[in-house]
């Protein structure tokens, strides 16, 4: 664990790595520390999982700095709707995002939120320059490592369904998140008859394709959050993000 400090790290990931350090002491009480490392870290999440369709084989087709602008475009529309209903944005991967919210309301809330917002946005662009989002959701308790990642089984099963499973327009939830009972009026769970590992059964979120005020379940708190709004297109791209993935 010296050299992944070297690099940098967090007071977080410092007492993780520590516990991880004890854990493999032998004759450590591995049950102990465990549930050392889920009283400090272990917190109660939504976490949403986002990956662009198509992402491999456009790049093989486009090149890697056309998919650097549909990257940043898609930061460019979709982060500002993630911070609209209070989502945390806890890293990017490439053409992914990892975002955590405290109830899976705002998450199904932002999750439609974004699909209409790439709906409105699509009309006017290529399809080579089109913005298919594919969205997994997961809901549980979860260890959150300061601002740096988190790891869980329902953090496993929304990466998998945001990622591998979900296809363009697409949000897919785990029995977790529509047990939940937080999901605004005018959305409907159908299931796929898929189960996922640490997720239990898959459900598809039928949504309103164009943009909408949603009505807050009766489990969710508060008023709706803002209508949805479309950035108009910015004439110069500026500081586009890194793609991590490798490339085929």
């Amino acid at each position: 664990m010296g050299f992944t400090r070297s690099v940098g790290m967090s007071a977080s990931e410092d007492r993780l790595a520590k516990l991880i350090q004890q854990r493999l002491a032998p004759g450590a009480d591995k049950a102990a520390i465990d549930q050392r490392s889920w009283n400090l870290f272990g917190e109660e999440w939504c976490v949403m999982f986002t990956d662009l369709s198509g992402f491999s084989r456009g790049v093989a087709e486009f090149g890697i700095i056309h998919f650097l602008q549909v990257i940043y475009e898609s930061h460019r529309l979709l982060i500002p709707i993630i911070e609209n209903h209070e989502g945390i944005l806890l890293k990017t991967e490439g053409d992914s995002l990892l975002v955590l919210f405290r109830r899976p309301g705002r998450a199904l809330e932002a999750a439609v939120a974004m699909q209409q917002a790439l709906h409105v946005y699509n009309v006017d662009v290529s399809d080579a320059e089109k913005v298919l989002l594919s969205v997994g959701l997961g809901f549980g308790r979860i260890l959150r490592i300061g601002d740096a990642d988190a790891f869980g089984a329902e953090v496993n099963a929304a990466s998998k369904l945001g990622e591998d499973s979900a296809q363009p327009w697409e949000i897919l939830v785990t029995e977790a998140v529509r047990s939940a009972g937080e999901a605004p009026a005018g959305l409907r769970f159908t299931p796929t008859g898929q189960e996922i590992p640490g997720g239990g059964l898959v459900y598809k979120v039928e949504y309103p394709r164009h943009a909408t005020q949603l009505t807050r379940g009766a489990g969710a708190a508060g008023s709706p959050g803002p209508a949805t709004i479309v950035p108009s297109r910015p004439k110069v791209l500026q500081r586009p993000p890194t793609a991590r993935r490798p490339l085929p």
